[in-house]
């Protein structure tokens, strides 16, 4: 019986290799979110993904090589998926685990190279994105005009990022709602007076 399965699993791998790719790296990512990428076993991964050793390996030459997809292809969709504030998850196994991103940047930058790059990009967008969009505010009029688009893009990142940081350090959930609270009163406070007056008006 086990043996049939197996042959199945082969066959079906073979049919359709950019879903048993796909697979894989929802497998690492899971594992890599519960323990860290130098800690992730990758039988534990070729398990979750239903899917052979050899078949890892023609997708991914290295465990640093699935590392690497992970970042730009799961990790990267995830960020472009986030807002700061309104779709903070406050599911119990996401503050066990924290942040995925700020995560391996702290565990792996010091010690890869590629990892640093690839997870530095993936700020860096995030951080255009922010101020691209506090930009359009201000042509808007909905945002301050003395505010520093970049420079508030830096700072709520790292709000965001430390809010997720004493959150999973504490397995404290409030910590993180009060995070969220504060980042919301000072996301107000970025509004144009005009702005915040229709707001208050329609309140």
């Amino acid at each position: 019986m086990f043996g049939q399965r197996t042959s199945k699993r082969k066959v079906s791998s073979r049919r359709n290799p950019q879903r048993t790719r796909e697979r894989l790296l929802q497998a690492a990512f899971q594992e890599v979110y519960r323990s860290g990428f130098r800690g992730a076993d990758l039988e534990t991964i070729l398990g979750k993904a239903g899917v052979t050793k050899g078949a890892l390996y023609h997708h991914f030459r290295s465990k640093e090589a699935l590392g690497y997809a992970l970042v730009d292809e799961v990790i990267l969709g995830l960020i472009r998926d986030k807002c700061v504030v309104q779709s903070t998850s406050l599911r119990p196994e996401h503050i066990q685990c924290g942040c995925p991103l700020n995560n391996l940047a702290q565990e792996m930058s010091p010690l890869d190279e590629g990892f640093r790059k690839r997870l530095a990009k993936i700020f860096r967008e995030w951080h255009d994105g922010i101020a691209a969009a506090l930009r359009e505010g201000q042509t808007r009029g909905m945002v301050r005009s003395d505010v520093d688009p970049d420079e508030t893009a830096i700072f709520l990142i790292a709000a965001n990022e430390g809010c997720w940081s004493l959150a999973k350090n504490s397995q404290d959930v409030r910590v993180l709602q009060s995070g969220i609270r504060s980042m919301i009163r000072y996301l107000e406070s970025l509004r144009a007076r005009r702005s915040r007056t229709r707001a208050a008006g329609s309140g």
